[in-house]
């Protein structure tokens, strides 16, 4: 389609609108019909070619401008603008560019505005750098001039309408019946879980069918910088969400912040999207350690080792203690790690489920309780298996719990 023609159009239908009071969506809708019958009886206009102009207009009015359409695809679970013509996203797990452009790059910080204002965000070029949500969980990512050299940059990570089960995990070779039931039995025993795994491994997403097996009579806290989990089934549930600083550097709410006022609204279990910094103090010295069993987590990690030494670096951030010390409270606090990885064949899977064993020698000591173990290849997917390859050893809450063995 010609954008320019777009833009053209776009403009007229701007300066037939009443700025002065609220345009309805049949009224738009009849600005946007009268203005393409004008501009077709000047220049011919094919009947396809109106329909997709008027969605697309209405769609820049009252929407996300072209990128409603991607949007609304369901396969479709991320979004990359970089600036106003390069515009791609991710639809099972491969990469496809976009046709479509915006008319400009006002219209496109137009809607980078409409997005951050609506989650009471700011963003300029004084403070460029943006996360947000759109109304339905999408997480949002902003980066705007000058600190983004080729135009506005706007990435979008989607989440499926229907949630994510653990049966959805198991029927998509995701992990296994059995290790689906060993973490049911783990969440109900209330062990301290955390979910590793690297960009887009899919940790805040395995965190929502993980928490479906937390007794819907519990009272559970979320904390989030954006509020993206799904909490399923639970009536006395808390959800806290991060705040920037104004514009003025006031008024800033961190997760730190949060973590020690949920502490106070006696919570049974603590729920954190991810830790990043130095509210992993917090997390692990006051929430896991006491009294607050079955808390829950995320970690930018390579593998469960990997996630135990970041842990320690964002401790040592927040803490003036000794290594060995931190590394006490860590072992102390936390039982279980699950692994997740983004294989080469862009499958997602559970690559491992770690137990903390103790802190003995200097040393964080674990145990690989299961592996993901490939099998080779088929029709160019990853064939493998999650495998038992150990028995938890710290079984003293299963068995408060009620379990005879995990």
């Amino acid at each position: 389609m010609n954008e320019r023609r777009a833009e053209l159009i776009y403009g007229q239908v701007l300066q037939r609108m009443d700025m002065t009071r609220e345009t309805g969506d049949e009224e738009l809708q009849e600005l946007i019909r009268m203005t393409l019958e004008e501009a077709s009886e000047k220049e011919y206009l094919p009947l396809n070619e109106k329909i997709e102009l008027s969605r697309e207009l209405f769609h820049a009015f009252r929407k996300l401008d072209i990128l409603q359409e991607l949007l609304e695809d369901p396969k479709i679970t991320e979004i990359m603008v970089n600036g106003t013509d390069h515009i791609f996203y991710e639809k099972g797990g491969r990469l496809f560019r976009s046709e479509r452009k915006f008319m400009s790059e006002k219209r496109l910080v137009d809607v980078i505005q409409q997005i951050v204002g609506e989650a009471n965000r700011y963003v300029s070029e004084a403070s460029p750098i943006v996360d947000a949500r759109l109304k339905d969980g999408s997480r949002v990512n902003v980066v705007m001039k000058p600190v983004a050299v080729n135009g506005p940059i706007l990435t979008i990570r989607t989440f499926p309408e229907e949630p994510l089960t653990m049966k959805k995990l198991i029927d998509c070779g995701s992990m296994t019946e059995e290790a689906a039931q060993f973490i049911r039995k783990l969440v109900i025993a209330k062990y301290n879980i955390f979910v590793s795994g690297g960009t887009g491994a899919g940790k805040t997403t395995f965190l929502n069918p993980m928490s479906d097996f937390i007794p819907k009579d519990e009272r559970i806290i979320t904390i989030e910088d954006n509020a993206e989990m799904q909490i399923r089934g639970v009536e006395n549930l808390v959800k806290l969400e991060a705040r920037g600083a104004n514009p003025e550097g006031e008024g800033a709410v961190t997760i730190r912040d949060l973590i020690r006022s949920a502490l106070r609204m006696r919570p049974d279990r603590i729920i954190v999207g991810e830790v990043r910094g130095d509210e992993t103090v917090d997390m692990i010295s006051s929430a896991m350690l006491n009294g607050h069993s079955g808390s829950m987590s995320t970690g930018h990690a390579n593998n469960p080792t990997d996630m135990l030494h970041r842990l320690e670096t964002m401790m040592l951030m927040g803490i003036d203690l000794p290594l060995a010390a931190v590394q006490r409270q860590i072992a102390s606090a936390l039982d279980i790690i699950i692994h997740l990885g983004r294989l080469r064949d862009k499958s997602r899977k559970v690559l491992q489920i770690t137990e903390i064993e103790k802190y003995e020698s200097g040393k964080i000591h674990t145990r690989t309780l299961y592996e993901f173990r490939e099998e080779g290849m088929e029709h160019g997917k990853i064939k493998g298996r999650l495998m038992k390859v150990a028995e938890l050893s710290n079984q003293e809450k299963l068995m408060a719990a009620g379990y005879k063995e995990a």
